[in-house]
C-alpha cells in the first residue's frame, strides 16, 4: 500500500512541511493546481525536493488548459531531475481552475490527447504543433526517465480512458465501499476488454478522511471535502444516471448551487445541504478504530493507493491553514497508516 496526502502549495510552509509528511510515514505529497485559488505547486514542489530524500511529490491535480502541454511536461522533467525521480504528474479534466478563469473543463478526449502528447515530449520526440515540429530540446543533454502520469476519474468514460493510458489511476468518487467498488469494477472490465494486465497499472482512490478522537468533530471538519468531492459527481452536464439514488439527490443539487467562489472552504453556501448521515456515508470520519475499519474495506476491495483529503481546524491565513491540515493528519499517520504496512 502506498499513502499520499493532498495539501495546497504554501509559500514558506512547504518544504518544511513535506518534510513532516515524509517523517510522517506518507508516500506521497500532491498540491493541487488551481491558480486562482492556490499558489503554484511546481515551484514550490521543488523546493519540497530539497527538504524530502524519499517522499515523491507531484500533483493533485494539474489539468490540461491552464498550461501548454510542453509547459507542463518541461515542468514535471524539471521536478523529476530536482527529486532524482520522485515527481508524478497527478492530471484530471480540471475544475477550479477552469471555472475561475471563465472556461469549460475539458473533455475525456481532450485530456487523452494532452496526456499522449506530454508522454511524446518526455520521451524526447517530436510533437505536431499546429503543423509546427515541437520538441523539448533540452532533455536531449539531461537524462530524466518519463514521469509517471496518474489520472484523476469520476465518470466511467474517464476511467475507462485513464486505464488505457495512465501509469496510475486514482478515482474521486468518495469514500463509501459501493461507490469504489463501482469504480473497480468500471476498471477491471476495461481492463478485460483491452487485455492490458492489471500489475501494469497502480490503481487507487483519493479517500475523503479525517482522523480524529471526537467524532462530531470529524465530521464538522470533513464536511468541506465531503460537498468538494460530491460536486465532482456533479460537475455541470455530467450524466448522473449511474449516481445511487443518495448521492444522485446531492449531485444534482452541486449542479444547480455549487458555491465555487467558495470552492474548497468551509464557508460554501452549498454546504448547507451535506447533511451529517452524508458525510458519514461519503467520507471516512471518527476516531483511528473507525477509520482503520471503515479504510481496511476500501483496501480489501483492491486498491493499490489512497491519498487523503484530510481537514484543517484551522480556515486561515493559508499557510497555517495549511500546517493544521498536517497535524491533524499526525492521528491518522501513526494511528491507521501502519495497520495496512
Amino acid at each position: 500500500m502506498e499513502f499520499g496526502i493532498v495539501m495546497e502549495a504554501s509559500p514558506g510552509y512547504t518544504a518544511p512541511l513535506a518534510r513532516e509528511i515524509e517523517t510522517l510515514g506518507f508516500d506521497l505529497l500532491l498540491c493541487p493546481d488551481t491558480q486562482n485559488l492556490g499558489p503554484d505547486p511546481l515551484g514550490q514542489l521543488s523546493l519540497a525536493a530539497q527538504t524530502t530524500t524519499r517522499l515523491r511529490l507531484g500533483t493533485g491535480v494539474t489539468n490540461p488548459f491552464t498550461r501548454d502541454v510542453a509547459v507542463t511536461a518541461t515542468a514535471f522533467a524539471t521536478l523529476q531531475a530536482e527529486s532524482k525521480g520522485r515527481a508524478v504528474c497527478g492530471i484530471g479534466r480540471g475544475d477550479s481552475s477552469a471555472a475561475h478563469i471563465g472556461r469549460r473543463n475539458a473533455t475525456t478526449a481532450e485530456l487523452r490527447t494532452f496526456v499522449e502528447q506530454m508522454r511524446a515530449y518526455q520521451r524526447g520526440e517530436t510533437v505536431d504543433r499546429n503543423g509546427t515540429p515541437s520538441k523539448l530540446r533540452w532533455l536531449d543533454s539531461v537524462e530524466v526517465a518519463p514521469v509517471p502520469i496518474d489520472i484523476a476519474c469520476t465518470g466511467p468514460k474517464t476511467i475507462e480512458m485513464a486505464v488505457d493510458v495512465a501509469d496510475r489511476v486514482s478515482f474521486a468518487v468518495g469514500s463509501a465501499p459501493e461507490r469504489i467498488d463501482w469504480a473497480l469494477g468500471v476498471a477491471r472490465a476495461r481492463l478485460a476488454a483491452t487485455g492490458r494486465p492489471r500489475d501494469s497499472l497502480r490503481i487507487g482512490a483519493y479517500v475523503n478522511l479525517v482522523c480524529d478522537p471526537d467524532e462530531q468533530r470529524a465530521i464538522q471538519l470533513g464536511r468541506m471535502i465531503t460537498g468538494m468531492v460530491a460536486h465532482f459527481a456533479g460537475m455541470k452536464d455530467a450524466p448522473l444516471d449511474h449516481l445511487p439514488p443518495r448521492l444522485r439527490s446531492v449531485a444534482e443539487y452541486m449542479q444547480r448551487g455549487y458555491d465555487m467562489s467558495r470552492h474548497a472552504q468551509e464557508s460554501g453556501a452549498h454546504l448547507q445541504s451535506v447533511p451529517d448521515d452524508f458525510v458519514e456515508w461519503f467520507s471516512i470520519c471518527g476516531p483511528p478504530s473507525k477509520c482503520r475499519a471503515r479504510l481496511g474495506e476500501l483496501i480489501e476491495l483492491g486498491l493499490d493507493h489512497v491519498y487523503q483529503l484530510g481537514g484543517s481546524p484551522v480556515p486561515h491565513p493559508h499557510g497555517p491553514r495549511q500546517q493544521a491540515m498536517v497535524r491533524q493528519a499526525a492521528l491518522f499517520a501513526t494511528e491507521v497508516m501502519p495497520h495496512f504496512r
